[in-house]
C-alpha cells in the first residue's frame, strides 16, 4: 500500500511526520494502538487517514470542549463535510437532531460526559464504528498528571460498542501510565509507537526569585523583552487575570484563558491567539490542548507545574515550527503549596467518605433512584465541590461489588494522594537538581540519554538563545481587528442564549 500517496490525497503532504506513519500502518494492520506522539506533530492525521483508507466511522473522544471544536472547524475548512461535535455547546434540541441524522457522519467528536447518556449510546449502537479514539488518552490513567474520572468510563463504552478497533492518543506518559491506559481500554495486547519526549529545539530555564515581587518584576522583563507570541503558564485564575492587566503594553496584546470563563468566550480568546490578533496569553493548564499555533517562542511557567509529565506536556507548545524557542520556570522557595492545596480540592479527604458513607447505610432500605439522589444531596451538604462529586460516583459505581467498598475507595484516594506527592517531589527536585535538564527527563521517562546539544539549559551553561530576543526591534502595531472582539463575543453569547431559549 502508498500510504504516501493517501497523505498527498488527503492532506497534501509529500511526508510523515515522525510517529504518524507507523501508527497509521498499525492501525490499517487492524491492531489496537497506543501512540505517544510530541505536541504539534499532527495527532488527529494519525485517525484521519486511516478512516479515508479504510472508508470507515470514527469516533473520537476529546476531553476539552474547545480542542474538538478547533479539530471540527480545522477539518471543515479542508472541506470535510461529515464531521459533527456532540458537547454541551449545543443546546438540547440541537443535540436531538444531531442524533437523528448521526449516521450521515463520518467523523464524530464526543465528550467523555455525552457518553454517560444511553440516548448517545444507543444511537452509537446503531452504527458500524470502524475506529474509536480516545485523545488526551493519559486522562484515562489514575497514575497519568490529568486523569478524568469520565475517562474510566471508556473501556465499558468499548464493550458496548462491540470492542471497535482503538487508537489511544497522547502527548506525554510515562511507561506506568501508558500500561495503565491500555488495561483500562482493555487493550493490553495492542501495539506502542513512542516518541521521545526531548523538545531539542526548545531552551530551558529555571530562574530562582526570592518573593513574588521579584517574580513579577522578572515576568514583566521578560514579557517586555522577549519576541512573541508566548504563553505563560499560571496555577491560579485570579493572578492569571491580574497578570494580563498588568503586563498589557500599549503594543503588546495580552489576553487571560482559564476554565472559569465562558465557554463562549474561551473559544473565542484561544482563535484570536492561533490567529495572530494575540501576543501573549496568560492561562491556567486548561489553556493549550489543541492549540495548533506553530510560531510559538516561549512558555513561562509563573507557578511550578504540579508534576513532570504536565511541564513536558506545556513546554511542547512552543517552537512546533521546529525553531528556536524557550521555556522559563520561575520558581519561588514555598511553590509547592499551591499544588498541596489543589489536592484538596481534587480530592476528598476520608473524614468526607466517612460521614457518607454512614448517611448510605442510613438510607439503604430507599430504591436505586432515589439513593442516589439523597447521596448527590448529601455530598453537596458536606461541602464537596463538582469534582469531589462525579469522582465519588465514579468510584461507587468503580466498586459497587466489593464487600468493602469504603475502604476501596478511602484506600483508592489515599492512593492517589500519595502519588501525586510524589510526582510534586519529582518536579522539585528537577527544578533544584544542578545536573542537566534534559538528561534529567530521559531519566525520568525512561529512556536512552541523549547526546549534549547547543542551547541545552541553565545547567549546562547556556542562556535564553539571542535570536529569542528583540534587541531594539519594534513589536508590530497593534491590530485593528482586535478592536471588536467585545462585538464578537457579544454576539456569540446572544446566539448561545437564543438557542437556549
Amino acid at each position: 500500500m502508498n500510504l504516501l500517496s493517501y497523505l498527498k490525497q488527503y492532506f497534501g503532504y509529500s511526508s510523515f511526520r515522525k510517529g504518524q506513519e507507523e501508527t497509521v500502518m498499525s492501525l490499517i494492520n487492524s491492531q489496537d494502538t497506543l501512540a505517544m506522539l510530541p505536541t504539534g506533530t499532527g495527532k488527529s492525521l494519525c485517525f484521519q487517514l486511516p478512516a479515508y483508507v479504510l472508508d470507515v466511522r470514527v469516533v473520537i473522544v476529546s476531553p476539552l470542549i474547545s480542542l474538538m471544536q478547533d479539530q471540527v472547524e480545522q477539518m471543515k475548512s479542508r472541506g470535510e463535510k461529515k464531521v459533527v461535535a456532540l458537547n454541551s455547546f449545543l443546546s438540547t434540541e440541537q443535540k436531538s437532531k444531531v442524533l437523528e441524522v448521526l449516521h450521515q457522519y463520518k467523523f464524530i467528536f464526543l465528550s467523555p460526559e455525552m457518553l454517560s447518556n444511553e440516548n448517545v449510546i444507543r444511537a452509537l449502537q446503531l452504527l458500524e464504528i470502524g475506529l474509536f479514539v480516545v485523545d488526551e488518552a493519559h486522562c484515562i490513567s489514575q497514575w497519568g498528571y490529568d486523569f478524568r474520572p469520565d475517562y474510566l468510563k471508556l473501556g465499558d463504552v468499548r464493550e458496548k460498542l462491540d470492542f471497535p478497533l482503538t487508537l489511544a492518543l497522547t502527548a506525554t506518559a510515562t511507561e506506568k501510565v501508558r500500561k495503565d491506559i491500555k488495561l483500562r481500554l482493555r487493550i493490553e495486547e495492542g501495539n506502542e509507537v513512542i516518541s521521545s519526549v526531548n523538545r531539542p529545539n526548545i531552551n530551558m530555564q529555571v530562574v530562582h526569585c526570592e518573593n513574588h515581587v521579584i517574580k513579577m518584576s522578572k515576568l514583566e522583563e521578560l514579557v517586555s523583552q522577549l519576541k512573541p507570541p508566548g504563553i505563560i503558564y499560571f496555577s491560579s485564575k485570579k493572578l492569571a487575570e491580574q497578570a494580563a492587566q498588568h503586563l498589557s503594553k500599549e503594543n503588546l496584546l495580552i489576553s487571560h484563558y482559564h476554565g472559569g470563563m465562558e465557554q463562549e468566550q474561551r473559544i473565542l480568546i484561544q482563535q484570536q491567539f492561533i490567529n495572530g490578533q494575540l501576543d501573549v496569553i496568560c492561562a491556567t493548564s486548561a489553556f493549550g490542548m489543541g492549540i495548533n499555533k506553530e510560531n510559538v517562542r516561549y512558555v513561562i511557567h509563573f507557578h511550578m507545574p504540579g508534576d513532570l509529565e504536565s511541564y513536558v506536556q506545556e513546554i511542547g507548545r512552543a517552537g512546533r515550527d521546529g525553531e528556536q524557542s524557550c521555556s522559563i520556570l520561575l520558581y519561588g522557595e514555598g511553590d509547592e503549596a499551591i499544588h498541596t492545596h489543589l489536592m484538596d480540592f481534587e480530592l476528598p479527604g476520608n473524614s468526607s467518605i466517612d460521614l457518607l458513607f454512614d448517611y448510605k447505610q442510613s438510607i439503604k432500605d430507599y430504591n436505586e433512584i432515589k439513593k442516589k439522589e439523597l447521596m448527590t444531596e448529601r455530598m453537596q451538604q458536606l461541602g464537596l465541590n463538582e469534582i469531589h462529586i462525579r469522582l465519588i460516583d465514579s468510584l461507587l459505581h468503580q466498586f459497587k461489588d466489593s464487600n468493602n467498598q469504603r475502604g476501596k475507595i478511602q484506600g483508592y484516594l489515599n492512593e492517589r494522594r500519595t502519588n501525586k506527592v510524589a510526582k510534586l517531589l519529582n518536579i522539585q527536585g528537577w527544578i533544584k537538581d544542578k545536573n542537566c535538564r534534559r538528561q534529567n527527563l530521559f531519566e525520568y521517562f525512561n529512556e536512552e540519554p541523549q547526546l549534549s546539544q547547543q542551547s541545552c539549559c541553565d545547567n549546562c551553561g547556556h542562556l535564553i538563545p539571542e535570536s529569542l530576543w528583540l534587541g531594539n526591534e519594534l513589536l508590530y502595531e497593534k491590530r485593528d481587528s482586535f478592536k471588536g472582539w467585545e462585538l464578537e463575543l457579544e454576539k456569540l453569547l446572544l446566539e448561545k442564549r437564543s438557542h437556549e431559549k
